[in-house]
């Protein structure tokens, strides 16, 4: 049976920096920032992000489009925007698979 073991955090990810690299716990979560805030950035210029063995964060622009109220069946026009997906990679697709 499957079941969510928790949820990892910038702290996490922190302290795992903290014991392998030796950093101190502030200069860890500074690097957890700035390695977000990179990816933040590049995403809000329309860039995609890829992280080689892991996944890509991929962005779409979706063209407006005419929608219906499930419980009316009224049409309503859907705006366009741009949504973000994750496709993971064929590497943690497996691990996944078999963890």
């Amino acid at each position: 049976m499957m079941r969510s073991v928790g949820t990892l955090t910038r702290a996490d990810l922190a302290e795992t920096i903290n014991r392998k690299m030796g950093l101190s716990r502030s200069e860890s979560l500074d690097l957890v920032e700035e390695i977000l805030g990179k990816m933040c950035d590049a995403l809000a210029r329309g860039e995609n992000v890829k992280i080689s063995g892991f996944g890509s964060f991929v962005l779409r622009d979706k063209k407006e489009r005419i929608g219906r109220n499930p419980k009316t069946g009224v049409e309503v026009p859907i705006t366009p925007r741009r949504v973000m997906t994750f496709r993971a990679s064929q590497l943690l697709k497996e691990r996944i698979a078999h963890s």
